[in-house]
């Protein structure tokens, strides 16, 4: 079908929406059930995984099916665009919450913490600690090995995207095979050693406001780099199908905006997490 140029396109009405809310309930809420040691959590958030999979393919493979079907036009890649933008801010000023917390508890919340003798009395908070009846604090994750190696993993994984990236506006398919399949096996080690990073810590989500902190920053931005790992996987699939030219690859671009946003968050995550 040629490309649609006069009628802006408007999808079908779909469940995907309302699949999405149950997946994400379900790992929720089994998440909150694992943490309060609920036998039934792992169940739950195992459904809401599988949920999750079975969406991401449905709800992909529909949106792959009208791209290339020529429904899309101008107008339609411009709102794309627009509506991609609006999504990052809104990963911004989410991630904006966490640095927010993150400064306000180290410059004011520890110095009232200690100051407020009706709370707990004769506690001297500290950074990084366990909570008021540590008899000592915490050991704070280093920013060197394991940290730094994945910092300069998605550094260089950003360079292998817009290396792909040149190659799709070259229309050269063997570098644009080349940078993708180099930036998913860099995703793929970034969340293999942060994984064995979570397994040698010497503290825990439970270790105090600390643990909490850091195991919330890092795991979100965690699983940002999975998901983008999964849509470059996508992408990959799709480029060996032959669906993105040099003139039509908002899919691609949307997926590489994404990931060039997760490596700058890692930086400011680097710098104030492990670093300072």
């Amino acid at each position: 079908m040629s490309q649609n140029t006069n009628n802006y396109y408007l999808p079908a009405p779909s469940l995907w929406p309302l699949i999405a809310s149950i997946a994400l309930f379900l790992m929720a809420g089994g998440f909150a059930m694992q943490m309060n040691d609920i036998a039934s959590g792992n169940y739950v958030l195992l459904a809401g995984i599988l949920v999750f999979v079975y969406l991401l393919y449905g709800w992909f493979k529909e949106v792959i099916k009208e791209s290339i079907s020529g429904f899309y036009n101008k107008q339609v890649d411009t709102s794309f665009r627009w509506g991609m933008g609006w999504f990052i801010f809104s990963e911004v000023m989410f991630f904006a919450g966490f640095f927010g917390a993150l400064f306000y508890i180290r410059t004011f919340a520890l110095d009232w913490i200690s100051k407020s003798t009706l709370v707990w009395p004769n506690f001297v908070a500290t950074w990084p600690t366990s909570g008021p009846a540590a008899t000592e604090a915490l050991e704070a994750m280093g920013p060197w090995g394991l940290p730094a190696i994945n910092t300069l993993i998605l550094l260089v994984s950003g360079a292998t995207l817009t290396y792909a990236h040149w190659g799709l506006m070259k229309e050269n398919r063997k570098q644009i095979i080349i940078g993708l399949a180099l930036t998913i096996a860099l995703g793929s080690i970034f969340l293999y050693l942060q994984a064995h990073e979570y397994a040698e810590a010497a503290f825990t989500m439970d270790s105090g406001i600390y643990g909490s902190t850091f195991y919330l920053f890092t795991g979100f931005h965690g699983l940002h780099v999975a998901m983008g790992t999964i849509m470059l996987a996508i992408i990959l699939f799709r480029i060996l199908k032959g669906h993105f030219s040099a003139h039509n690859h908002f899919g691609f671009e949307a997926v590489a905006w994404y990931w060039h946003f997760v490596d700058v968050v890692w930086l400011f995550l680097f710098v104030f997490v492990y670093w300072l």
